[in-house]
């Protein structure tokens, strides 16, 4: 029975990890951008639906809109006003990552004097675990986590295989002149790649907040997450992406109830380093060039 409800729990944690590591995913392999701040992102959209659901008694339809705004609104900002500039100056990738790097620290610093550094929680209607038999529970958040993760990736690989905008912004970092001959802007293309990344981790966002509480430090980890999903997924690849995330969900939950919570981190490591060791194209995607 506790095989069973490990799974359980790891598929509902891979579910979100694979929301989370499809958006990072999304956005490197469209702008070649290692967008650090993807966890602040993350952060941004958990901390506004606790404040306007749980503090602010907002109906949840108005607080999940929200969420979804603030997180569109700091990935287009981040888009235009940090890493815009530094590509018109020809800056260096890591010049990029160390201007995300600090954005998500400012963030999580900010969030830390407003809400305090300490762990908060979202209750809601589906937060209750039912029992379905002695020893074994499962939370409606599971299904809901499994609904979203599969409507958000199949509909993002329809966009991105099947409508004409979707293939340019695959073709955006490999091709930026193929896209101008199709009469399409690739800095548009580039808002268009933040916005939709920034909206896959919303669901994760909120979700998390329900099931196992936030606190401000949690961009590290779901930063931890993006890149070994995208590593052990195959770089570009969002189904690698996503097959990855539900591999590291199911990972972490047996590392937690055999090994102990600190060594779940410790676990991804692992993961990522015997990958990067023996498989370094991941999955489905290239290898990984220096």
């Amino acid at each position: 029975m506790l095989a069973v409800q490990l799974l359980i729990n790891g598929i509902q944690s891979g579910a979100l990890y694979a929301l989370i590591a499809v958006g990072f995913s999304l956005i490197f392999g469209c702008t070649r951008i290692f967008h650090f701040a993807h966890g602040a992102t993350f952060t941004i959209a958990a901390y506004i639906f606790y404040y306007l659901y749980s503090m602010a008694q907002l109906h949840w339809v108005l607080a999940v809109l929200a969420s979804t705004i603030g997180a569109i609104i700091f990935g287009i900002v981040l888009d235009k006003w940090i890493y815009a500039p530094i590509q018109r100056h020809e800056g260096s990738f890591f010049t990029v990552f160390v201007a995300s790097l600090g954005v998500g620290i400012i963030v999580q610093n900010l969030i830390g004097m407003i809400f305090g550094r300490g762990f908060v929680s979202v209750t809601t209607p589906l937060s209750e675990s039912v029992q379905l038999m002695p020893g074994l529970f499962v939370s409606p958040l599971s299904g809901l986590a499994i609904i979203c993760m599969l409507a958000f990736f199949f509909a993002l690989q329809v966009f991105l295989n099947r409508t004409h905008i979707g293939i340019a912004m695959r073709a955006l970092s490999e091709n930026p002149a193929l896209v101008r001959i199709y009469g399409l802007n690739p800095r548009h293309l580039s808002t268009l790649v933040f916005a939709i990344g920034s909206v896959l981790v919303v669901p994760a966002a909120i979700l998390t907040g329900a099931s196992s509480g936030l606190n401000p430090a949690i961009a590290h980890h779901v930063m931890l997450i993006s890149l070994a999903a995208t590593i052990v997924g195959g770089v570009g690849s969002m189904k690698g992406a996503a097959l990855a995330g539900m591999l590291l969900g199911i990972t972490e939950n047996v590392a937690l109830i055999y090994l102990g919570p600190q060594w779940s981190e410790a676990v991804t490591f692992v993961v990522l380093f015997l990958f990067i060791l023996l498989r370094p194209s991941g999955f489905f995607g290239r290898a990984i060039a220096t």
